[in-house]
């Protein structure tokens, strides 16, 4: 492990003992926020101490608290979790969870799996992913597998968005700022006893900055903008009934920079892209035997279509294409008696895709696949304050065949909750994506992507929970990964193969401390060895773009008379934009400031600076970062 003058960055704010499990700021206030509900650690609603995997939980407090306008910014604020984009918003953005590669992440909104079957690793880009109507988002950190299936290597984003319970209401806010940038976005629903229905809209649009880095000579503005609309219906037929449907629509253009003819070489282009994103989900939820038993029946779909044009060309689509998943699911949750829990479940996907590039060939590309599952995790309250879990899963592949996981935790809550140990083993795997098995490149005699970690924690209270504190050591080897590997052999010259190996260890620091009812200080560190351990020139060295060590620090102040702000700091330290590490990424601190003021109960005005001190500096080389930018606002709760 590596150790830096980042600490530095820590202590510039008051100086703190013991970390905090949570990133919101409001939920410290609390004696008892370890005991908040999550649900996506063992899907189920469980208290968080009784939790053994290592998870943040930003609410929706501390999005309106930060501002949130992309999540990927505010997932890079956590710990563990590295992000990487070309250029400014819009552009592919990357969010890697410690050190597994981007497309090992799950991405769930509303418990729907988010990816996109056409793209190359079959992974989700955060690109066009904004706050919107989000109401909290749950991160859990290492192979999830067990529960979440293909792609939980790194960990698990999921997203909830709002639910309306009580009488008609309504949230809206507008925006504008920098670089032309202006964000709108309003949600109204109603709910109650019957159920609940909401539709929410928002509209993003920016002139943006060069995608070509403008210290490295770009000079033509990349834009960019994203309309995005979404609702949801739910609704009790009897007290053991319930149905629910949710649908949301997200249209973006990104213009970007390419590699123009005559050198080939990364410069300024008219480039532009398209994404559409569809998510859809009805499901029925059913109640039996006095509430012992909750199932749930859902089938979920969803479409990514993505074409890029470049204008100078006689035939200007150069990329086309579409990617759907079609997945029905059964999940029982089977409260057997107070000491045990059983959560257990089935599932069956196809996904397909079509691809093309119009420009130079008139091929299409169009495959399929399908993967059935089922899972099973056992939770047991032996003692009072210790939970303990453990679960399995098996899936089969239509092209690799099967594959099994297991999973295994404990959590133990000491002293009244003011100490909690845990201790978690979990293993995650990750299918081949049909580009990895059906292009001209494709093998489809890969096999899935394993890995198998552990990690252990404590975390602790004091001050009657004023001040918190957690420290996690995490550990994962990943093996059979896809790499393209190069030969001599016409026309491909190379394909896919399971030929790389990888592993990730490190130390994961959370701090806390709640110093009045005004202000409240909170930081993160976290510490990591993500190396390449394939066989080869470059065994041993750092995988691309993964820091090393990350730094967080948040100092947050709450008046009386309504006025807050804050202030938050980011350090990353330095990486490699490429295997054979010659290629030096420098470390860089962004420091943001932020005010809000209540008008009266329904209105308040906001404003932020990001980038304070106008900080240089690439995440991926020679790609332009977001410098210098302030924004001001006025949003409306009704």
């Amino acid at each position: 492990m590596r150790y830096s003058s980042v600490l530095a960055l820590v202590a510039a704010l008051p100086a703190l003992a013991l970390p905090s499990q949570l990133l919101a700021a409001e939920t410290l206030s609390d004696a008892n926020a370890v005991d908040q509900v999550v649900v996506t650690a063992g899907r189920a609603a469980d208290k968080l101490s009784e939790t053994p995997v290592s998870m943040t939980v930003i609410t929706g407090e501390t999005l309106r608290q930060r501002q949130a306008v992309v999540v990927s910014d505010l997932l890079s604020r956590t710990p563990g979790v590295t992000v990487t984009r070309n250029g400014g918003v819009g552009g592919s953005t990357q969010v890697r969870i410690r050190g597994a590669e981007s497309d090992q992440t799950a991405v769930l909104i509303d418990g729907v799996k988010l990816n996109d079957p056409s793209s190359t690793g079959g992974g989700y880009n955060f690109a066009n992913l904004l706050a919107g109507d989000v109401s909290r988002i749950e991160l859990l950190r290492g192979p999830q597998s067990t529960l979440w299936g293909s792609q939980a290597i790194g960990g698990v984003v999921s997203m909830i968005t709002k639910t309306p319970d009580s009488a008609l209401s309504g949230d809206a806010a507008i925006e504008g700022g920098s670089r032309a940038t202006a964000y709108a976005r309003f949600g109204a629903g109603a709910g109650g006893a019957w159920g609940g229905w909401r539709l929410a809209a928002s509209q993003y649009t920016t002139a943006g900055i060069s995608n070509f880095a403008e210290s490295r000579g770009g000079k033509e503005k990349d834009g960019y903008r994203n309309t995005a609309v979404s609702g949801r219906l739910d609704l009790n037929v009897t007290d053991a009934v319930a149905l629910d449907g949710r649908v949301s629509y997200t249209a973006g253009r990104n213009e970007f920079d390419g590699f123009p003819a005559p050198f080939y070489a990364f410069a300024d282009t008219p480039e532009y892209g398209k994404i559409r994103e569809l998510v859809s989900y009805l499901g029925a939820r059913l109640s039996s035997f006095d509430g012992a038993l909750a199932s749930r029946v859902g089938y979920s779909y969803t479409q990514t279509d993505r074409d890029n044009y470049d204008p100078t060309l006689s035939a200007p689509k150069t990329f086309d294409s579409r990617g759907t998943d079609n997945s029905l699911e059964y999940q029982g949750a089977w409260t057997i008696n107070p000491v045990w829990r059983a959560v257990f479940g089935a599932e069956t996907e196809r996904t397909w895709f079509r691809t093309a590039s119009p420009s130079f060939s008139p091929q299409v590309d169009r495959h399929a696949t399908g993967m059935d599952s089922v899972y099973g995790q056992l939770q047991a309250k032996p003692a009072p304050g210790l939970t303990l879990t453990g679960g399995v899963r098996r899936d089969e592949h239509d092209t690799f065949g099967g594959s099994t996981t297991y999973q295994a935790g404990a959590a133990w809550s000491l002293n009244e909750g003011a100490t909690v140990l845990r201790a978690n083993y979990g293993e995650g795997f990750k299918a081949p994506s049909l580009y990895q098995l059906y292009s001209d490149y494709g093998n489809t005699t890969l096999k899935p992507e394993e890995a198998k970690s552990w990690d252990l924690g404590v975390e602790h209270a004091l001050l009657e929970g004023r001040l918190r504190g957690s420290v996690t050591y995490f550990s994962r080897d990943t093996k059979n990964q896809i790499d393209f590997v190069s030969n001599n052999t016409p026309p491909n010259f190379g394909g896919y193969a399971n030929t790389a190996k990888t592993k990730a260890d490190g130390v994961e620091v959370e701090a806390s401390y709640e110093v009045n009812t005004i202000v409240t200080v909170s930081t993160n560190y976290t510490n990591m060895d993500a190396t390449n351990r394939s066989a080869g020139a470059n065994f041993g060295k750092d995988l691309a773009r993964r820091a090393g060590e990350t730094a967080n620090a948040d100092l947050a102040i709450d008046l009386p008379a309504g006025l807050s702000g804050g202030v938050s700091m980011q350090y990353v330290g330095h990486s490699f934009d490429n295997a054979s590490n010659t290629r030096r990424l420098k470390s860089y601190v962004l420091t943001d400031v932020r005010i809000a003021y209540p008008i009266n109960e329904t209105f308040e005005v906001y404003g932020r600076v990001e980038n304070l001190l106008d900080q240089q500096y690439e995440t991926l080389y020679r790609y332009g970062t977001l410098g210098r930018g302030a924004f001001a606002g006025v949003r409306a709760r009704f």
